[in-house]
């Protein structure tokens, strides 16, 4: 473990074996930080967090402050961040609030880049990458392998599926398929995101079916039940689409069209 001078660290923190923290850090009082994570300088950890193993936190950071939310009343929320996240700079991580589960989730293998903002209550899955300056507002829920392009915005309880893909100034003001591509403020569906499914080692004939699902779902003009019951009708043949499917069945803002 290597704290440096200026850091602060408060006794009870937890920090576990290889821990760096670097100058002018704080780090508080009900922190947990995992083997070989490493703490830039100037960072704040503070409230109810725990910080998993070999995560890189850069400079400026502000982790597990309270929620930007009125309702607010100092209680014990959370902030919980996996393993082997990358963290850039000027990124705000804030913990949740009991009008949900109380806990902000970050999982594992993440790659956030500067200034990103993740609110109370967020759900972020694992392998994301979320480009400088992407914002989500509170409640907003982001399913494994999803890419949100440079100053991306999620309106509070948006869901973002798996594998979907957002271009620059993406403005979400209502829910985002698994496997979609899209852009525009506000934002509509553009096409699947297929290089991305090629490279996680998606079958042709999957993504085959997927491109299918998108036209079932954004060109035949069914409605919402009619397409996803379509859709269900190829699930024996290829499996992946359960996660369209399911997606589509649970509740949400709606999604983009």
């Amino acid at each position: 473990m290597s704290i440096h001078p200026t850091a602060i660290v408060h006794p009870a923190a937890q920090l576990g074996r290889g821990v760096v923290v670097g100058p002018y850090s704080l780090v508080g009082e009900h922190v947990e930080i995992g083997d070989h994570t490493v703490i830039g300088p100037h960072v704040v950890v503070s409230g109810h967090t725990r910080i998993g193993c070999d995560n890189r936190i850069f400079q400026f950071c502000s982790i597990g402050e309270p929620p930007q939310d009125k309702k607010y009343a100092g209680e014990p929320t959370r902030l919980e961040i996996g393993d082997r996240n990358t963290i850039r700079e000027f990124c705000t991580f804030n913990c949740g609030t009991v009008q949900d589960a109380g806990v902000t989730r970050l999982g594992n293998d993440n790659w956030i880049m500067a200034y990103v903002h993740v609110a109370h209550d967020c759900q972020v899955g694992n392998q994301t990458v979320f480009a400088n300056n992407t914002q989500l507002a509170g409640h907003v829920h982001v399913g494994d392998w999803a890419i949100l392009g440079g100053f991306t915005g999620a309106h509070q309880f948006v869901r973002i599926g798996a594998h979907s893909f957002t271009a620059v100034g993406c403005v979400l003001l209502q829910d985002l398929p698994p496997f979609v591509m899209a852009s525009g403020n506000p934002a509509v569906p553009r096409s699947i995101n297929a290089e991305g499914l090629k490279r996680r080692g998606f079958s042709a004939d999957a993504v085959t079916a997927v491109q299918r699902a998108y036209k079932t779902l954004y060109k035949s003009g069914m409605k919402l039940d009619e397409a996803r019951a379509a859709i269900e009708s190829g699930l024996d043949a290829v499996p992946e689409l359960a996660l369209l499917t399911d997606f589509l069945a649970a509740p949400g803002r709606g999604i983009i069209r």
